[in-house]
């Protein structure tokens, strides 16, 4: 959605600036004009503006630590004492981010003149998603918003540290293969195509080994590679458009779910998503139907979305959420038992926090394991690749300099 500069006139007289979310810039006055806010001059935000503004965010910190850090921030300032609007006239001015900036500018001047915290942060998606704002509704409802924030920064940072393992541990293999194929490319356009020629020029005859990789050669270097590039650069989009759909979405995640080595890790995250996201939403006071109707929006797996969605059902027809849960083929039967009994027990919060603690904690472990096993496969596949090229390179120059052509 694009985004407005405005001068204006407020209901006291004095005058303000700020950034407002509009389709059009008659609906950004007109947001303005039902906040008794007079507008002046509105102007739209240049692309090139919120382009350097996104480049600059991303060289000094990611969006997502950049939102923890003013969840957190807000939570020590309600604490203290200070009042929403002074706390975040506060940090808007150590935000360097100008995107995040104006959206808090804007946030501020709404709930200023009387509109809804909840509804304001609810125009942001790109950087309140549909947790923080249930939680923060509960929050601004019952009173406690210093301790949502103060749940939602701890969530927030223990769901970073779990994806930045995760990513750690792709990191070295990642850079890996990125080095071996650049050998790989260099010894098959460059090294071989040079020796091959040479010996070519004499009248003699290359071994096999080394015309099949000058015949790769040549085809790197021919405009069919464009071709492949280009084929599989629309493979991958036709593959990413049908994934958007429902149908696309299903096979993908069935089809993660029973990978032989994988599956069980990705089962892992999800069902410890699904149980640390509903937990702390119980614990934030969100009633039990509320809080699954947030979990299947953000579960990020199909099939787990359709088994909330049916617990959430049953929910509201005063049944129970296991049977739901342990027919989806996601959650394990034992994990659902569990749930079941927390249910029951009525300490259904405490359950999952349990049960999110102990997945996350063997995933850590799977996560060890896969890296200790893969890097050392991933190394001797690509010496033996690359070993077969520097084979193929020396061979024709061993056998010349022996006599045998």
């Amino acid at each position: 959605m694009p985004r407005y500069h405005y001068i204006a006139i407020a209901a006291d007289g004095k005058k303000m600036k700020g950034a407002i979310a509009a389709e059009t810039s008659y609906a950004a006055r007109k947001q303005l004009r039902a906040r008794s806010i007079h507008p002046t001059s509105v102007s739209e935000v240049g692309l090139s503006s919120e382009r350097k503004a996104a480049f600059f965010s991303i060289l000094s910190r990611g969006g997502r630590g950049q939102l923890i850090d003013f969840t957190k921030q807000m939570a020590t300032l309600l604490n203290s004492g200070i009042k929403l609007t002074e706390a975040l006239s506060v940090l808007m001015l150590q935000v360097s981010d100008v995107r995040f900036k104006n959206a808090l500018t804007d946030i501020r001047d709404r709930v200023v003149t009387g509109e809804s915290f909840t509804d304001a942060l609810g125009d942001y998606g790109d950087y309140f998603d549909v947790i923080y704002v249930s939680m923060i509704r509960v929050g601004e409802v019952t009173g406690t918003l210093a301790g949502s924030f103060s749940i939602i920064g701890n969530f927030m940072e223990k769901r970073q540290r779990v994806e930045s393992k995760v990513k750690t541990a792709m990191v070295y293999p990642v850079i890996l293969i990125m080095f071996c194929l650049a050998a790989i490319i260099i010894l098959t356009t460059a090294v071989i195509p040079k020796i091959g020629e040479q010996i070519r020029s004499t009248g003699r005859e290359l071994p096999w080994i080394t015309r099949q990789l000058m015949n790769v050669s040549y085809v790197l270097k021919s405009a069919w590679v464009l071709v492949v590039i280009a084929v599989i650069i629309g493979i991958v989009w036709g593959l990413r458009w049908f994934f958007k759909t429902e149908r696309g979405a299903y096979l993908r995640d069935k089809f993660l779910l029973s990978l032989p080595m994988f599956g069980p890790l990705i089962k892992q995250r999800v069902v410890a998503r699904f149980a640390s996201t509903l937990s702390t939403l119980l614990g934030s006071g969100l009633s039990m139907a509320e809080s699954l109707r947030v979990v299947a929006e953000v579960t990020g797996n199909v099939l787990m979305r359709r088994a909330v969605q049916q617990s959430r059902e049953r929910i509201l027809a005063g049944a129970d959420i296991a049977t739901p849960l342990r027919d989806s083929g996601v959650i394990d039967p034992a994990i659902a038992h569990m749930v079941a009994v927390g249910e029951k027990s009525g300490e259904l919060e405490m359950m999952l926090k349990n049960i999110s603690e102990n997945l996350e904690s063997s995933t850590d472990i799977v996560i060890e394991r896969l890296g200790a096993a893969v890097e050392p496969l991933i190394i001797v596949i690509m010496a033996a690749v690359i070993g077969v090229i520097a084979y193929a390179t020396i061979l024709p120059i061993l056998e010349v300099s022996s006599g045998k052509f």
